[in-house]
């Protein structure tokens, strides 16, 4: 029997567990800025401030959107299939406006991305596909009601056990009340 050569072969334990190196600054490669884009208001602060950065820096913006739709898999007769496709419609939309946005603040064509399931799992699902993604852009929100669910998550001690203790890029938090100008003057 001959030995499979290791770059087909199955990974060892150790290999799988080790976070795959971000090739962003690799040649052909370009650093990433990653935008969970949401109905939030606070999407807004972290879309421009990564647009920004990557028309400074010669990177590029990716949009993920998640449509959370547990419940359309227990409707029947169609009616979760109608729910998928009307969320879709919505997210597509939502991103081709915001894509518009990021093209003429950086000149950049930004990255739209429409996954199904938890935001936090497809952030981390997302970050480990793409090796160029670098920077993870969240802006918090300047209501009482607290900073914003991602940034909630992640101070929590609950999303220690989840999805983000795997997330294997900096994070930038952007404060939500900043306004163009002052992101101009940091990005």
């Amino acid at each position: 029997m001959h030995a499979v050569p290791r770059s087909i072969a199955q990974p060892t334990r150790r290999e799988s567990l080790m976070p795959r190196r971000r090739q962003s600054f690799e040649p052909g490669h370009a650093r990433k800025f990653l935008v969970v884009v949401d109905e939030t208001p606070e999407c807004d602060r972290a879309l421009y401030y990564a647009a920004r950065r990557a028309s400074r820096t010669g990177g590029g913006v990716v949009m993920l959107t998640v449509m959370d739709l547990a419940d359309a898999s227990s409707q029947w007769l169609g009616v979760g299939d109608l729910m998928r496709a009307e969320a879709s419609e919505q997210a597509n939309a939502r991103l081709e406006h915001f894509a518009a946005r990021v093209r003429r603040l950086s000149g950049v064509e930004p990255e739209r991305v429409l996954r199904e399931g938890k935001v936090a799992d497809e952030v981390v699902r997302l970050i480990e596909a793409d090796e160029d993604i670098a920077i993870l852009v969240l802006a918090a929100a300047t209501g009482s009601e607290g900073p914003g669910p991602l940034i909630a998550a992640l101070a929590s001690g609950s999303a220690a056990h989840g999805a983000w203790p795997r997330l294997l890029v900096p994070i930038t938090l952007v404060p939500g009340s900043l306004t163009d100008d002052e992101i101009d003057a940091l990005a």
